[in-house]
């Protein structure tokens, strides 16, 4: 190849680059905007703004069309990513927050082992030797907690096994994936009925929690304890992968 064609190439590489960053940049502010709905005021929408930038140029720099995903679904995962990087460098929760999700998720994974069934809040609460109103003021605190999150649950399984890298993928990495996704789409199913609402309203539809109380006729402040419920009952039931 010439070095006029050289210099050609890499021209045509650089507007495609920039073309991406500049058509996508309204994403990173709606993915922002969508998770700083139920985080703690310390974190600020800026930061996240920010971190997601540097996501969308990080995807925009590695992206491989020809591995099958459209770069805004592609993306959208390595946005979420760096936001969420970001919130975990801030770890603004403290330790007690920590301390009592891994309770909730101990307590709702014993219960639902020995009932076979969905635990309730006042089984949790019991087990926990708390009122309903204390569980539902923990579910509160922890709903941002950085220890775990829906959001981590979904970044783990469509790129923590990252196809897009150049390196080829080691074969059984593959395999742990489609495991996991399996895994946690059954997890999903099999959440009570009001906790996949909230959480197909949140990821699905993008509502906030304001719109998804209107939908459920609840306040926010109890759908936030939904998803924090839904997000800790995902993990006493994947606690093998995430542990």
């Amino acid at each position: 190849m010439s070095v006029g064609s050289c210099l050609v190439y890499s021209d045509v590489q650089k507007h495609d680059y920039e073309q991406l960053v500049r058509e996508h940049a309204t994403l990173v502010k709606r993915i922002a905007h969508h998770l700083i709905g139920r985080l703690p005021d310390s974190v600020q929408l800026d930061d996240l703004i920010q971190a997601g930038m540097i996501g969308l140029l990080e995807a925009a720099r590695k992206y491989d069309g020809g591995k099958g995903a459209s770069f805004e679904t592609y993306a959208g995962i390595r946005i979420r990513g760096a936001m969420l990087d970001e919130i975990r460098k801030g770890d603004w929760a403290p330790r007690s927050v920590h301390r009592n999700s891994r309770r909730i998720s101990e307590a709702i994974k014993q219960i639902e082992s020995a009932k076979g069934r969905d635990a309730e809040d006042s089984e949790v609460a019991g087990f926990l030797g708390i009122s309903q109103d204390e569980y539902h003021a923990i579910l509160k605190d922890s709903a941002g907690c950085r220890l775990f999150s829906f959001e981590e649950v979904v970044e783990k399984s469509e790129s923590g096994f990252d196809v897009f890298e150049d390196e080829s993928p080691n074969p059984l990495d593959g395999i742990e994936r489609e495991s996991f996704q399996r895994q946690l789409a059954d997890a999903i199913r099999h959440l009570p009925e009001r906790e996949q609402l909230v959480l197909a309203l949140y990821y699905d539809e993008e509502l906030n929690l304001k719109e998804i109380g209107a939908v459920l006729g609840v306040s926010e402040s109890r759908v936030s304890q939904l998803h924090s419920q839904a997000a800790h009952r995902l993990r006493a039931r994947l606690g093998g992968w995430l542990s």
